[in-house]
């Protein structure tokens, strides 16, 4: 006859790290979200994702569809402690800007969306 197979148990949060993939809490999606929309507006960005891994969530910026995010804003819990979870990654892969608070790591764009309601 036939095998019958059981489906996995579901991983233990006590076993350790990193069972669970990593992801944003309410308000990081809320304040990403929020830049998002205000970017929109202006008409700089048109598109995003969100890849969630076991080591980091990063969520991506388009200016159109088809190209290389503009910016990933990435948080790696791993590096709390060390250089802050947040990182903001340009167009090219380079670090811009890396901290603790999403706020401070956000402020370059800010200032971006600032000149370009401006001019």
């Amino acid at each position: 006859m036939s095998n019958v197979t059981p489906f996995p148990s579901p991983p233990s949060r006590q076993g350790g790290k990193g069972d669970w993939q990593t992801g944003f809490e309410r308000l990081e999606l809320q304040r990403i979200m929020d830049l998002y929309g205000r970017m929109v507006a202006a008409g700089h960005w048109r598109d995003y994702a969100i890849d969630l891994h076991r080591e980091a969530a990063i969520f991506s910026a388009f200016r159109r569809t088809a190209e290389r995010p503009e910016f990933r804003i990435e948080k790696r819990p791993a590096l709390r402690h060390r250089q802050g979870m947040w990182a903001l990654i340009g167009e090219a892969g380079n670090v811009l800007k890396r901290g603790a608070e999403l706020q401070g790591v956000l402020a370059p764009v800010e200032r971006r969306l600032l000149k370009i309601v401006v001019d």
